[in-house]
């Protein structure tokens, strides 16, 4: 790993609040990017395995089993309700957690969109044309997106540039500028033994690409 590297990677895992670094211009880390999400408790945390075991049960039988599974899914039902456990709110909890983890995932940081901003990261080409690059990923880490799983939807922005930008190695960290927009798409990347589709929530205009320095 080069000094460039090192101190990309420092600086993308500090984390910092957008900080201007001109006139028109914001200076973000891929943290930024990520919108505010209101933290919800989590019921699950206070739960003993067996009282687990015993929910995705109830679960798998009224998913799969419907009215041949009620005798049993009443019984662990009143089992729980003794326990002080309602099995309902539990349900309802969980679907709760999981939007908002999709939205912690996938959603954008508002205060960005139609801004210009400068980025530091990655290129992953998508499409070359005449050995340039001219649609591209910016990923936060090297390999991102070439290695299971991808990184956030929110955590990738997908730039088509016109005139196209060489690609000296995936290894070469680069800034980024140009103005973000909220753009959800899915794009394939390819690599050496097979493909895979990945899941974008930004987009960027007009973007200039220079070596990080």
């Amino acid at each position: 790993m080069n000094l460039f590297t090192r101190h990309l990677a420092g600086a993308l895992v500090a984390g910092s609040i957008a900080v201007p670094t001109g006139a028109e211009t914001t200076q973000v880390n891929w943290q930024d990017l990520a919108p505010e999400v209101v933290e919800i408790m989590n019921p699950f945390e206070s739960l003993t395995s067996d009282q687990m075991d015993k929910l995705r049960r109830i679960a798998r039988l009224e998913r799969f089993d419907g009215a041949d599974s009620t005798a049993e899914v009443q019984t662990i039902r009143q089992l729980l309700a003794s326990q002080g456990l309602d099995v309902d709110a539990l349900f309802k909890a969980r679907l709760e957690i999981m939007e908002q983890r999709r939205r912690a995932a996938t959603g954008v940081n508002e205060t960005l969109i139609g801004r210009e901003i400068r980025i530091p990261g990655y290129v992953l080409p998508l499409e070359m044309k005449d050995g340039k690059a001219v649609e591209f990923l910016l990923v936060p880490t090297v390999g991102a997106c070439i290695h299971t799983p991808p990184p956030p939807a929110n955590q990738l922005i997908h730039i088509v540039h016109s005139e196209g930008i060489e690609i000296k190695g995936l290894y070469d960290p680069v800034w980024v500028s140009g103005v973000v927009n909220a753009d959800r798409s899915t794009q394939d990347v390819r690599y050496s033994d097979g493909q895979t589709s990945v899941e974008v929530s930004y987009s960027m205009n007009s973007a200039i690409v220079v070596p990080y320095r």
